[in-house]
Order: C-alpha cells, then sequence, then structure tokens
C-alpha cells in the first residue's frame, strides 16, 4: 500500500528538538492549504535524520510530502486520564515551487511508540 500525500505551501519550520538521553530528534513543518473560505494548516513532523533534510525548505514552498499516520496512547499512571494523540510524520517532501532543491528521498524513520520510549516519560512532549 502506497503511503498517503498532502500538498501545501511551507508556512512555518520550526527549529529542530531534541528529547531524552538518547538524543531524539524532531521538527515541525506547518503547512497552509487554503480550502474555499478557511484555511487549513497541517503540523508535519520529521524526526531523526529527516531534520536536516528540512533545511532545503524555505516559507512560501509549495511541496508535496509523503507521510504516515502514528497515534499513541498515553497515561501518566493508572489513576490519570487516558489520553491520544495523532500525528503525521513527514517521510519525504517533494519541492514542487520555491527555491532550493527537491528532496524525495525517505528518511531513516522510527516507529513513534519506540521514539516516545527512547524520550522517556519525563520527556514527552505533551
Amino acid at each position: 500500500m502506497k503511503d498517503p500525500t498532502v500538498r501545501g505551501v511551507v508556512h512555518l519550520i520550526e527549529e529542530t528538538k531534541t528529547f531524552g538521553q538518547k538524543g531524539f530528534r524532531k521538527r515541525l513543518v506547518v503547512l497552509e492549504q487554503t480550502k474555499g473560505t478557511f484555511t487549513n494548516f497541517v503540523p508535519i513532523e520529521f524526526v531523526k535524520d529527516g531534520c536536516d533534510a528540512v533545511d532545503d525548505l524555505a516559507v512560501g514552498d509549495e511541496i508535496d510530502v509523503t507521510y504516515r499516520l502514528s497515534g499513541r496512547r498515553w497515561q501518566r499512571d493508572e489513576a490519570s486520564e487516558t489520553k491520544y494523540f495523532l500525528s503525521a510524520e513527514g517521510l519525504s517532501f517533494k519541492r514542487l515551487s520555491g527555491g532550493g532543491q527537491a528532496s524525495d528521498r525517505p528518511y531513516d524513520t522510527v516507529d513513534p511508540n519506540d521514539a516516545l520510549a527512547e524520550a522517556g516519560d519525563d520527556d514527552v512532549p505533551f
């Protein structure tokens, strides 16, 4: 099955953030999509080596991003409320317009649950 893609204009590129003792890295890119009367903002997370590939992007670039959805269950302890989180992990991107180089190679991806374990319970960013 082919991974899904999303198209949009780069609205925001955050700096790379590092979590935990093992140095798990992630970087957020927000795509903007104009859909009729409203604007949709789509956050895509790039992890590990994907963080560096985002250096090739600039705000205003139109890109197609191949992504994988991942969901997580999180509960601080048995007495606390269980929360569920959904994220879109960018696997690769292709520049459609704008400056810079296209990067449609896949990155070393990591299972989101492994990434959370790597970061440790105290380092989970929510």
